[in-house]
């Protein structure tokens, strides 16, 4: 079964998440298998994404979906892995044309350095108005060398969004998305305590990013092997057995798809009568499959002619998320 464990240093403002997607993982392949599945490559990264998804959703406890997506101009056009408030998740690659067995993350979406990793947080109650939250980071450092490891991509969007240090060990293969992440908490209160030096304040600043500095390092020592083959107790035992460790109950994420007939029938009211008569005129009618778990709509013209007479409004499955 997938799991999701939070912990706490003792003592010390460092937290840390482990997540380990079997089931959940599986299942989204599985619905990838009619299709041919995924180059070895573009697995490890959807993988990647889906972990880091599931820790980053539990990392902010948002209300709402975080939808994390990478595109750029490889042959991986795009990909999505969402996350809903329950770790209910979801993710989807789009792949064109070759990809090499070695490919890595630059050669996959990034060739020219026009790669990009956005992280939208979409609100599950939106007041009127009201758009999603988005960050966008390039796949590429402050001179422009290429970065070729996710985490270090989402390490740095995180110091951007929420000024905390991060450090993010990522792994997938076919049976195991999995992910570590360490934060250092920020120290609460403002200003000295009463009676201390400024000399005072900055040395148990030092301290504090000393005891961050120390685990993120223990944590950085784990292999991707490691990763995908220990299971939590033994991963944490390795890394921090001379550190006390405070473990909450696990979570357990799960595979989900939220698309339905209604949500396609809104997605093709957006394409405009004209279109949909069109695709009819065609092909006698209009076949939608979505992207995320394969479940196929069919729209015959009497169907067609419905979708435009209906007054609600949602958000298609399979649109790209702005």
């Amino acid at each position: 079964m997938s799991e999701l464990h939070k912990f706490i240093f003792d003592g010390l403002p460092v937290r840390g998440m482990i997540v380990r997607l079997t089931d959940a993982w599986q299942e989204i392949l599985k619905r990838r298998e009619s299709a041919g599945g995924y180059p070895a490559p573009v697995l490890q990264l959807l993988g990647e994404m889906t972990a880091a998804g599931a820790l980053m959703q539990s990392n902010i406890k948002f209300n709402g979906a975080l939808v994390l997506q990478i595109f750029g101009d490889g042959p991986v056009k795009l990909a999505v892995a969402e996350v809903q408030p329950d770790l209910s998740l979801r993710a989807t690659a789009s792949v064109t044309g070759t990809v090499a067995a070695d490919s890595s993350l630059s050669q996959l979406v990034n060739v020219h350095n026009e790669g990009r990793c956005a992280i939208t947080l979409d609100p599950k109650d939106r007041f009127p108005g009201q758009q999603p939250y988005q960050g966008v980071v390039p796949l590429f450092g402050d001179q422009h060398e290429k970065i070729e490891n996710l985490g270090e991509v989402l390490e740095h969007y995180m110091l951007q969004s929420e000024q905390l240090d991060t450090r993010l060990i990522l792994a997938a293969d076919g049976n195991v998305a999995a992910g570590l992440l360490i934060q250092r908490l920020p120290v609460t209160g403002q200003g000295n305590l009463q009676g201390q030096s400024d000399r005072d304040a900055n040395e148990d600043q030092i301290g504090v990013n000393e005891d961050y500095l120390r685990i993120a390092l223990l944590a950085g020592t784990l292999t991707k092997d490691e990763l995908l083959s220990l299971d939590v107790e033994t991963i944490l035992r390795r890394l921090f057995w001379e550190e006390s460790i405070t473990r909450f109950e696990p979570l357990t994420p799960s595979f989900a798809c939220s698309c339905s007939r209604e949500r396609v029938g809104n997605m093709l009211r957006s394409l405009g009568t004209a279109e949909v008569e069109s695709i009819i005129a065609e092909r006698g009618q209009v076949d939608v499959a979505c992207e995320f778990c394969g479940a196929q709509y069919d729209f015959d013209p009497v169907d067609a002619a419905q979708i435009f007479t209906r007054q609600d409004r949602q958000q298609p499955p399979t649109a790209t998320v702005q």
